[in-house]
């Protein structure tokens, strides 16, 4: 098979730009070793930047995302019982987040492909790299047993933290930056209606708890834990109990519980892969870079990073320029690492550190203090949190 572009991965970032670059007359095929419904069962976070909504319309997958997106002008963090409400709108001219979890925008990007006729192969095993620095790449694997190549003039790496993408860049050009975090957090989605119109995140002396959504039926609650705990030993019981004595009062007497319908333990980790980009490869969302979910900045991410490599792939194949191909990886990594700084603050900020001194903690208590008297400090955490500019 011969195509210009070809994606490997079939997540919501290798689905956005498949359906972008497909829109600009660009041919490509995506490339998935796991099976449509393994992609589509990873439960992932939920909180869309207004540019990752209006990248997902452009791709003509954003009709659901309008009718039943729930749109956020805040959020609270609480200290005790005290709630401190961070106005996004009020704080940054206007802007705001959606709550749209990531399951249902790659259902949405998954039928906008069907519906153009996107080439997309799944279950597609031993997947290789060959030729990223000849005249043209090649991409190697196996469907049903049979041995299949495609022929691209790029690829993109969009196959997340373990794929084969990164891993196809020489050992000695490739830097990494890793920051592993000492706790995990602990997520159970209930179909329950959410306990707040908005998300609560809270800082408490047994350790952070977020209060989350999917829809105004269906809720997504953390509580930060031990990376290595025994996730058999947390029936739901045991999860709502601890969940409750880490609430604000007024939000504990209001919790609505029920079964869980998944229950799951996610490390923490910040990473970063530099380069972005090696010859013919371009690498995109987890492949290149991880944050920890307390910022609310992974999937985002991956929209910022498609955002570049969709409008340099276009300004290559209709107007015969390569200056933003060349310069891809620094404009993404550039801010890649600022939101890096801003989920490694916000994980600072909230959480219980086990190997904190009673400095650190008094540093900690006296910054989240300065965040809720200080609208300049609220200012600075939402104009992060709606989404630095593209």
């Amino acid at each position: 098979m011969r195509t210009q572009v070809a994606i490997i991965g079939a997540g919501p970032s290798g689905l956005l730009l498949s359906q972008l670059l497909h829109l600009q007359g660009i041919d490509n095929v995506v490339i998935e070793r796991r099976s449509g419904e393994y992609v589509l069962g990873r439960i992932r976070a939920g909180v869309l930047e207004q540019a990752a909504v209006d990248l997902l319309h452009e791709a003509k997958a954003g009709e659901r995302l309008a009718r039943e997106g729930l749109v956020h002008e805040g959020f609270d963090i609480c200290v005790g019982d005290r709630r401190h409400r961070i106005d996004l709108k009020g704080l940054t001219g206007g802007k705001c987040v959606t709550v749209y979890g990531q399951t249902e925008v790659t259902k949405d990007l998954m039928d906008a492909r069907a519906a153009l006729g996107g080439q997309l192969v799944y279950e597609a095993e031993e997947v290789a790299l060959h030729e990223l620095d000849g005249e043209a790449a090649r991409v190697r694997y196996r469907k049903d047993g049979k041995a299949q190549e495609v022929i691209c003039d790029y690829v993109a790496g969009c196959d997340g933290f373990h794929g084969v993408s990164r891993s196809a860049i020489p050992k000695d050009l490739l830097r990494s930056y890793e920051r592993v975090y000492p706790f995990g957090w602990l997520g159970v989605l209930s179909n329950t209606p959410p306990v707040s119109e908005e998300l609560i995140y809270v800082h408490h002396e047994r350790g952070f708890a977020l209060c989350s959504m999917r829809s105004m039926t269906r809720s997504r609650y953390y509580i930060q834990c031990a990376f290595d705990e025994d996730l058999e030993e947390w029936t739901d019981d045991r999860f709502w109990d601890e969940l409750r004595l880490r609430l604000p009062q007024d939000a504990a007497s209001a919790l609505k519980t029920g079964p869980s319908i998944e229950k799951s333990i996610a490390p923490l980790r910040s990473f970063v892969a530099e380069p972005m980009r090696y010859r013919r490869l371009f690498l995109a969302g987890d492949a290149a870079h991880i944050v920890p979910p307390t910022g609310a900045k992974g999937l985002n991410l991956a929209a910022s990073d498609v955002y570049y490599l969709s409008r340099a792939l276009r300004a290559h194949y209709r107007e015969k320029r390569d200056d933003l191909l060349d310069a891809y990886s620094e404009t993404a990594l550039r801010r890649v690492w600022k939101a890096e700084r801003f989920s490694w603050w916000m994980t600072t900020l909230l959480h219980r550190f086990p190997d904190a001194s009673p400095f650190d903690r008094r540093v900690q208590e006296a910054e989240l203090d300065y965040v809720a008297g200080s609208v300049a400090a609220r200012s600075s955490l939402a104009e992060n949190y709606v989404g630095l500019p593209y």
